[in-house]
């Protein structure tokens, strides 16, 4: 099994840091529990950086993907995020681009599975249009699956995972509560069952993060950097651009 993942923060597990202060997150938890279920080392790839648009991930990232060495067996995509929050989005040619990285898949032989991210928008300014942006790019990511038979992990319309519990403080990214049930989703879309249990209580976070506060932290920067026409991943690389081995590790 060789897995690699390509997408912006969601794939990258932004919200879900390690003790060092690494992002771990759905995909580095997909690859561990392969390794478990399989009971042999996965090599693991992962290209995803934050902040990334749809097109530089189908293209860049996909291709550098596509031209490791050996090829992957699998690869997740998720993307357009991003593009979802910027000023006149293109659905259409979200679309288009997704089926590009679809056929190339398809050419290279390599299986492609299709992820549509969780739905952040109940609790982000300008929520409104963005759940609806969502809903329009999952409903053609899971068209296209149709045609072209792939499989495709619909987070996006799950609704538990909306709730607060699953969401770091800048409502935008999941945290780790929220990256352990989307791997289990895509483990269990691979064909290796993961229980993914639901919160039994949700976390008083809202009482704690004033709206005052919450705009202050993560709304202003964010709106800063669309100003100055920059994104938070302009000095991120990619964590794992080549292959390494995730050694079979019982699971807990």
């Amino acid at each position: 099994m060789r897995y690699a993942a390509i997408g912006d923060s969601f794939t990258e597990g932004v919200g879900d840091e390690r003790p060092d202060g690494s992002p771990r997150g759905w995909a580095d938890l997909v690859a561990e529990g392969l390794a478990a279920a399989l009971g042999e080392p996965v090599s693991y790839a992962n290209f995803a950086v934050r902040g990334r648009l749809l097109e530089p991930i189908v293209t860049e990232q996909l291709e550098a993907a596509l031209a490791l060495s050996p090829a992957p067996t699998v690869i997740t995509l998720n993307g357009g995020g991003n593009d979802m929050m910027r000023p006149g989005m293109d659905g259409r040619r979200l679309a288009e681009l997704t089926e590009h990285a679809v056929r190339r898949c398809q050419e290279a032989g390599v299986r492609m599975v299709l992820l549509s991210g969780a739905d952040p928008s109940q609790r982000l300014p300008f929520g409104r249009t963005i759940h609806q942006r969502g809903v329009e790019l999952t409903a053609a990511v899971k068209e296209m699956a149709a045609r072209y038979d792939l499989t495709v992990v619909d987070m996006f319309n799950d609704a538990e995972i909306r709730k607060p519990g699953y969401w770091s403080p800048d409502r935008l990214h999941l945290n780790a509560a929220g990256h352990h049930r989307v791997a289990a989703h895509v483990l269990t879309a691979l064909g290796h069952t993961t229980p993914s249990e639901p919160l039994d209580h949700e976390p008083e976070v809202r009482r704690l993060l004033t709206e005052a506060r919450y705009y202050r932290q993560h709304v202003l920067p964010w709106l800063s950097r669309r100003l100055r026409r920059r994104s938070s991943g302009d000095t991120v690389t990619a964590k794992h651009p080549t292959w390494t081995t995730v050694d079979a590790r019982p699971r807990v």
